[in-house]
């Protein structure tokens, strides 16, 4: 099947990250905004562009309070010493900000307002926890209003993970299982050598503000299996509670970066593409369950595009917790695992909210280049029951 439009088609050209940092580890003192200035520096760099010609920058950040406010995006252009000329934006639809910031993104280029575009995320869950921009004090009132409150039950993450694993069946052995084929597989693509090309060293200091050297790699891999596991508590109580610290994703801090600009103006400009946006989603599904999103956001990308599950050679679910995957897989049907987060997910890397989406399309990119396959698949479930998706082909 060719899905095509030549000169007009959206294209990413190069997509970078930063290692994730576990919670209060090694990342935990760098500004996020210099996190992010880091990576941008780091993405326009390595593809040579000029970056007088991006037109936008989209970023997504969930937790926007404190050092995380104020458009971290354009404060993290200013800092990178970029031009002061690139517009920025800072968006979020929860955990799937900078995955909703590369379809937007891809809806700049795709509609003619501009042509060179770098969608990007981050989070430092360490200095801003979530959850902060609720405060206590001053008391400014809940998110949820009494007439939706009437209208939907609206229960913790843990419990909505729970809550899907009782309704596809899923056991606390299933995820204990999936929690344990994260981190295998995520150790396994740090051997193999598999992240070189999309992760950046990132330079850090200690608390005192002083040199501290840099982190390389990704913090949250552990020696795991699912005997191990099973000794686990579940953080939730009762008959129905399977997810434990091991099962769900980690706490943590990162940035990622994607460079994307309109096939002609690529060609105009000399790079070569990696990957052709196809089709990007965001979908609604139901906030009780509240991270289902990734379901309906998978069909509504097969179904826009005409492909199949089985054109699919790479899947990135985010491992928000493992039943949002193990259902999700169970719900479409697709008969094994093989091709999903085949270099381990959340659950052994980390998940820095609004940075997510932007790494899991960096992942996607590069592992389509390792593979030579020609799809790829990225979904996010986001709190609140909505769904982001993007569908890349290689080029």
């Amino acid at each position: 099947m060719t899905l095509n439009n030549a000169g007009n088609d959206v294209i990413i050209v190069d997509a970078l990250r930063s290692p994730i940092g576990r919670r209060n580890g090694g990342l935990a003192h760098c500004h996020p905004s210099d996190l992010l200035a880091d990576v941008l520096n780091a993405l326009v760099g390595r593809s040579g562009i000029d970056p007088s010609t991006i037109d936008q920058i989209v970023g997504g950040c969930v937790d926007q309070v404190g050092m995380q406010t104020s458009n971290i995006t354009r404060n993290a252009v200013l800092a990178a010493g970029l031009p002061l000329e690139i517009p920025c934006t800072t968006v979020t639809v929860q955990c799937g900000a900078s995955q909703q910031a590369h379809t937007i993104g891809h809806g700049l280029i795709a509609g003619g307002i501009a042509d060179v575009v770098i969608a990007c995320g981050v989070e430092s869950m360490s200095g801003v926890p979530m959850g902060s921009t609720v405060p206590i004090q001053p008391d400014v009132g809940r998110p949820q209003s009494l007439r939706l409150l009437e209208r939907y039950e609206i229960v913790s993450q843990f419990a909505a993970a729970d809550r899907i694993a009782a309704c596809w069946n899923i056991s606390r052995g299933d995820a204990d299982a999936f929690g344990a084929r994260s981190q295998q597989l995520a150790a396994r693509a740090w051997e193999e050598g598999r992240f070189d090309s999309q992760v950046i060293p990132i330079k850090v200091v200690d608390t005192h503000g002083s040199p501290a050297g840099f982190v390389r790699r990704d913090e949250g891999l552990r020696v795991s299996n699912p005997e191990t596991l099973a000794s686990l508590k579940t953080v939730d109580d009762g008959p129905e509670a399977v997810h434990t610290a091991a099962t769900s994703s980690q706490v943590a801090d990162g940035a990622a970066a994607v460079l994307m600009m309109k096939r002609s103006r690529g060609d105009q400009l000399g790079l070569a593409p990696m990957a052709r946006v196809v089709a990007s989603c965001l979908v609604g599904s139901d906030p009780e369950l509240k991270l289902t999103g990734p379901i309906p956001a998978t069909r509504a990308l097969l179904d826009r595009t005409g492909l199949r599950l089985e054109d699919i050679d790479v899947f990135e679910v985010n491992e928000a917790f493992a039943s949002v995957v193990l259902a999700w897989q169970r719900q479409t049907g697709l008969p094994d695992l093989e091709r999903v987060n085949p270099n381990g997910g959340a659950i052994a890397l980390g998940h820095p909210l609004g940075a997510t989406g932007a790494i899991l399309l960096t992942k996607a990119v590069h592992e389509l280049d390792r593979i030579g396959g020609r799809y790829a698949l990225v979904t996010m479930c986001c709190s609140g029951g909505l769904g982001t998706g993007t569908i890349l082909e290689r080029c």
